[in-house]
């Protein structure tokens, strides 16, 4: 699929004079003796010299260590399984809590119910309390301590804590069934959780009491449970959960005790990451606590130019690694603006009040959020002041070029727009942002510094301006220590990214997401996952070339399209949903197929529509489309964890719809 790539935005000279990575440019020529100009001599610098690159970032970024590195990685070569920065000793919890003023470090908005302030000073003195509780209730380093809670100021607070005395931590949202949360921290056997009473959405209250006395009940590692109170005024009774105490009787009761750090290696276990367990059980992917810091740091500081002076917000939850990117901006110093339910209620542009409102600088959402916003030609330039947005950050999906249009047309024609991709496996980014280079429309601006990304052929060979498998052929520190109970060959891990090319003597981490990398601008396009790439007479298609024309249609608001084997070939089939007042009708559908076959090609047009119900397309926690779910179910396969989606209930359309698609 081709599109005319328009630029939309320039850096002005300003910009780029005050941007953080043109700071770091001119210490790396100063520091390391190089010449670079620019964003892509930077990059290209990043991975030309990979270890000089990382060095770099710890010396700019500042980074509290006890004990310094004795080298910046062992052996690049060794992929998976190098060793990054052997010597240091450190604590995450120390870099992010290295600002003690009062300067607010959280602004907490819970749907139109709750609001909450703390600031640094704040924050480090209730982390301070909180961890000598854990020391004293027996949590020792390397200890899992978990959380089954909302995006509260109490869940970093309890990560902050747990992670100070050296535990380890993973984190489930309030809106995860009790199964789901299972899978997960059941495999990892945790001594502490973190739970609340419910949570908001759409202002009803949904008390989880009872799906937290579950999770309990299923994982006998846990020895002590600790409850916030959210949606109940005072102290809410906790007599239902076994091993329960409230949050204000189990945190300390000494006013000011001492933070102390636990000072341990580059690569201790940090958090525990889950896959999304759409094909299985979740895998439990262990990330190192310097690898997670110096990558978030990077991102944060360098393609992110996140300051002091930044109110920094992602539209996230606890279940989703995003919320870890966001939390270590505390490193950084930001205030971080929190937001806990439906970003559309009780108004779709709700989210444009509260950004005015707090003075929100960078704004993080993802492409269903704006895809929703230009479907109902939403204006919130004309509505509100919106002086102090600089910058809006997208991720989860595909954004259409139309998307990035809107964004300048709509939203704020002078501001940086950070379109970015990576995963939960690496805590952070493959392609993304350098903000002194140029935004084009449907294009993240590049390829993510340091990580050494190819768009690799049916051939295994490195393609440009042609639709291929992302790969990364070098070691990143974020990328994962191991797999929770993988074996010592780390049978697992290799077989989730490095068995794919290993036929062909190539050892690259291959991520699954289907993209073009553009000659001309550098920057890269993303199609969709790859396995989940549509093949109708053997035409590669990604997803997202039909999602990003269906779903500027009026009549549309979300979609879903699969490949179904059928007479020994693939038919696409597309599900619709529909905004209110549309029915599916034959005119439509016929408006459908024109507009693809027209904006695409007649490869692209489906062969057969129906109608989905009112939340009917399945999404993951990180609001990612589950196409490979409703193949299954279409194939006549089961589907192994429906706990793994954020709708579950979406799936039994499918399940009727399999025996008259069969036929």
């Amino acid at each position: 699929m081709s599109y005319e790539r328009k630029k939309l935005w320039e850096p002005s000279e300003e910009w780029i004079k005050n941007a953080k990575a043109t700071r770091f440019i001119e210490f790396v020529n100063k520091e390391y003796g190089q010449n670079l100009e620019g964003g892509k001599d930077l990059y290209n610098w990043s991975v030309e010299m990979i270890p000089d690159f990382w060095d770099a970032v710890w010396k700019f970024s500042g980074i509290i260590a006890s004990q310094p590195y004795s080298k910046v990685v062992e052996d690049l070569s060794v992929f998976p399984g190098t060793k990054w920065f052997p010597g240091a000793k450190l604590n995450f919890a120390e870099n992010l809590l290295k600002y003690k003023d009062d300067q607010l470090a959280f602004i907490f908005q819970g749907e139109t119910k709750v609001s909450k302030k703390i600031t640094y000073a704040e924050l480090n003195k209730t982390v301070a309390r909180l961890a000598k509780a854990l020391k004293e209730a027996g949590v020792k380093v390397g200890d899992r301590v978990v959380s089954y809670i909302p995006n509260l100021i109490e869940t970093p607070v309890a990560m902050l804590a747990a992670t100070a005395i050296g535990a380890t931590w993973a984190s489930c949202g309030a809106e995860l069934q009790p199964n789901a949360v299972i899978d997960r921290f059941g495999q990892i056997e945790p001594k502490v959780l973190f739970t609340v009473d419910g949570y908001y959405y759409r202002d009803q209250a949904f008390d989880i009491k009872e799906n937290a006395k579950a999770v309990v009940a299923a994982i006998p590692s846990i020895e002590k449970v600790i409850v916030v109170s959210y949606i109940t005024e005072e102290k809410c009774n906790v007599s239902s959960i076994p091993k329960a105490i409230n949050w204000e009787d189990f945190i300390s009761k000494d006013d000011n005790p001492p933070l102390e750090f636990e000072q341990l290696p580059f690569d201790h276990p940090l958090y525990v990451m889950f896959s999304s367990g759409t094909t299985g059980k979740p895998k439990c992917m262990v990330q190192g606590a310097g690898g997670v810091l110096i990558n978030h740091l990077k991102e944060l500081i360098l393609s992110t130019d996140c300051k002091r002076s930044d109110v920094l917000n992602y539209i996230t939850a606890p279940s989703w690694m995003m919320w870890n990117w966001l939390i270590s901006g505390l490193a950084v110093g930001c205030t971080i603006f929190l937001y806990d339910g439906n970003p559309l209620y009780p108004d779709p542009l709700r989210f444009f009040e509260l950004i005015e409102k707090h003075k929100v600088s960078i704004f993080g959402t993802s492409a269903a959020y704006l895809h929703y916003l230009m479907g109902i030609d939403a204006k919130p330039a004309e509505k509100y002041d919106l002086s102090a947005l600089r910058e809006i950050s997208q991720t989860a999906s595909t954004l259409s070029p139309e998307g990035f249009e809107y964004v300048y047309r709509e939203i704020k024609k002078d501001l940086f727009f950070n379109s970015i991709s990576g995963g939960t496996d690496i805590n952070g980014c493959f392609a993304g942002a350098i903000p002194i280079l140029p935004v084009y429309s449907g294009e993240l601006q590049g390829r993510a510094l340091a990580m050494k990304v190819e768009a690799y052929s049916g051939k295994a060979e490195p393609i440009e301006d042609e639709q291929a498998e992302l790969v990364c052929e070098a070691p990143a520190p974020s990328m994962p220590t191991h797999f929770w109970g993988d074996d010592d060959n780390m049978t697992k891990y290799k077989a989730a990214y490095f068995d794919y090319y290993k036929d062909v003597g190539k050892n690259v981490w291959r991520h699954g997401d289907y993209i073009v990398i553009h000659s001309d601008t550098g920057g890269i396009t993303f199609w969709g996952r790859s396995d989940a790439v549509l093949k109708p007479s053997g035409v590669r298609i990604g997803t997202a070339e039909i999602y990003n024309v269906v779903e500027q249609l009026p009549e549309i608001a979300d979609s879903l399209v699969i490949g179904q084997k059928w007479e020994g070939d693939i038919r696409i089939v597309m599900f619709v949903l529909l905004n209110e007042g549309y029915e599916l009708t034959d005119d439509l559908k016929a408006k459908i197929k024109t507009t693809l076959r027209e904006k695409t090609s007649p490869r692209h047009v489906p062969k057969l529509i129906y109608a989905a119900p009112s939340d009917g397309i399945p999404y993951t926690f990180s609001n990612k489309k589950v196409e490979i779910a409703v193949t299954k179910i279409i194939h006549g396969m089961p589907v192994a964890n429906r706990g793994a989606l954020r709708n579950p209930n979406s799936l039994d359309f499918y399940i009727e719809m399999k025996d008259k698609l069969q036929n």
